[in-house]
């Protein structure tokens, strides 16, 4: 779903590749075409001898609904040495309600639990959830206490973490979403790469040379 006029790529399934076929496939992702290369380098957050995939998204964004499956079971087949984030984009001041819900559940540790249903929520229940008051409401009916999830929601942790979020996507230069930051130094996604299953491929190819990086 692009920043502004919220056009996007088809979703497929996606598997690892092999190293050797990674290699392969080098000729065909190209920096400029199938993904950009940062001029400036962003700081993660992954820690030494690891890298760092950034998923940015919207709870909104149908194609990242549709992306999210083929995603979760990426990050379950990821190496042990990639930390996967997920970061909620703000193109306007009334994506900032959700951008809060995600960092609420995460400062909760109920992602797990709720990240999906979230999604569901707002796609198949058709609920909007982009008001305070429809997430509060909502989180108390999943059963989540509401004196603690509308503190946290408030906390100056949580509004910390929508400045740094608003950061990220600046600094990587997001146009749409979903899409993909590596190492803090590649960006990719589906209207670059063609669609998001080849994003994945792009994302596996960068993160193989950000090994040799190192």
């Amino acid at each position: 779903m692009k920043r502004r006029y919220f056009s996007s790529a088809l979703i497929a399934t996606t598997a690892w590749l092999s190293s050797s076929a990674s290699w392969a496939q080098a000729a065909l992702f190209r920096s400029g075409k199938d993904f950009f290369t940062l001029d400036r380098p962003v700081a993660t957050e992954a820690g030494t001898g690891k890298i760092e995939v950034i998923e940015f998204f919207w709870y909104s964004c149908p194609h990242c609904f549709a992306f999210e499956p083929a995603f979760a079971q990426w990050v379950k087949n990821a190496p042990k040495d990639v930390v996967v984030r997920r970061i909620p984009v703000s193109f306007r001041d009334d994506f900032a309600p959700q951008q809060r819900l995600f960092f609420t559940l995460e400062a909760m540790n109920l992602l797990d639990s709720l990240h999906v249903k979230v999604f569901n929520a707002v796609h198949v229940e058709k609920q909007p959830l982009n008001t305070d008051a429809s997430i509060l409401a909502w989180a108390q009916k999943q059963g989540v206490d509401k004196a603690k999830f509308e503190e946290t929601y408030k906390s100056f942790g949580v509004a910390s973490k929508l400045k740094r979020a608003v950061q990220l996507q600046n600094d990587f230069k997001v146009e749409g979403v979903p899409s993909l930051g590596v190492a803090g130094r590649f960006y990719t996604d589906g209207s670059l790469a063609g669609n998001m299953d080849r994003a994945l491929k792009v994302a596996e190819f960068l993160i193989a040379q950000a090994r040799q990086g190192r």
